[in-house]
């Protein structure tokens, strides 16, 4: 049977209904897991930034790491920011903390080099590796862009998973978000969806509920 909006909402009602009562506001996720597919077929590796239409239901933390007017504009967008000369002067538990903290690190192309080398052994293993941003791009609308977007992540294991929003969301945008991660998933994942995969949703601290299908 085809995956349908209705399954869907039910499976977010049902997994934020059995994660309730935690003290704090938990994210809802995503799990896919493949059938029948060789944990190191390239068609379920995944290292992508997805854009979520109603967001993550918190903003994610982002780190501008610029000069000149991309700089400038990045303060003015309310982010943090960090010049070259800034992540140069940075220790090693400086950097550390950076990579818990920040979601995002998008740097300005030309400082690429600079940045890699100094932040990318911290940022790398844990997912965050820097992005670069042509010096054309519009830092601002970059953010914007970003601070909606989750991390669709994995390594050699045959599912995939990642954040669609937060319990307080109503179903109806989770949904909406999750169907954009799936679509995603489909320009990779070549098999037929339905049935070569198990889909489910859970809270942070939850029990995994999985999608009729």
């Amino acid at each position: 049977m085809p995956l349908t909006r209705k399954s869907l909402i039910d499976a977010v009602k049902k997994a934020i209904e059995l994660g309730r009562g935690r003290n704090f506001k938990q994210s809802v996720e995503l799990i896919v897991v493949f059938k029948g597919v060789d944990r190191k077929s390239p068609e379920i590796k995944f290292r992508d930034a997805v854009y979520l239409p109603n967001g993550l239901g918190k903003e994610s933390k982002i780190l501008v790491v610029a000069d000149g007017d991309m700089l400038l504009k990045a303060k003015e967008a309310g982010v943090e920011t960090l010049s070259a000369d800034d992540v140069k002067a940075l220790s090693k538990r400086a950097i550390k903390k950076l990579a818990r903290t920040y979601d995002w690190v998008l740097v300005k192309a030309d400082l690429m080099a600079t940045v890699g080398r100094l932040l990318g052994p911290a940022l790398g293993p844990r997912g965050k590796a820097p992005i670069p941003v042509p010096l054309s791009a519009d830092i601002r609308v970059l953010i914007k862009r970003y601070r909606n977007t989750t991390r669709l992540r994995n390594k050699e294991q045959v599912w995939v998973g990642c954040r669609v929003g937060t319990e307080d969301m109503r179903e109806e945008e989770i949904v909406d978000n999750i169907m954009a991660v799936i679509e995603h998933i489909k320009t990779k994942f070549k098999k037929p969806f339905e049935t070569s995969t198990r889909v489910f949703i859970k809270t942070t601290m939850g029990p995994p509920i999985e999608v009729s299908m």
